[in-house]
């Protein structure tokens, strides 16, 4: 079970910028693909997750409407496009799989396998 995560950089306020995140080695389409993320000094939060089943998006309160989450199939890939950026959203983002239920989809603790993070930095 292996996750990467790429894209992350510098970008000032109110850019773009998209992040991602390969999966490989298991049936992917059984797990929910999740991005977290985590500045210095403060916990890890949920953004983002994408729901296996039925391939529903969950967002962060913080990042609704700004933030979208989509898959590709082969290479089996996860995106978060980050858009509107905002310097509160510097932070280190993890990718992450697991199989949470609704209940518990945006606690980190449902999900079995991260990935190592990508740091996205944005400026004022």
């Amino acid at each position: 079970v292996q996750l990467q995560a790429s894209g992350g950089g510098l970008v000032q306020a109110g850019g773009s910028l998209r992040v991602s995140c390969a999966v490989s080695g298991f049936t992917s389409d059984y797990y929910t693909i999740g991005w977290f993320r985590q500045a210095p000094g403060k916990e890890r939060e949920f953004v983002s997750t994408l729901n296996y089943g039925s391939r529903r998006a969950y967002y962060a309160d913080s990042v609704k409407g700004r933030f979208t989450i989509s898959r590709d199939n082969a290479p089996y890939t996860v995106h978060l496009q980050m858009n509107s950026l905002r310097p509160e959203d510097t932070s280190v983002y993890y990718c992450a799989a697991g199989r949470p239920i609704l209940s518990n989809i945006r606690e980190s603790s449902a999900y079995r396998n991260w990935g190592l993070g990508t740091l996205v930095t944005v400026s004022s």
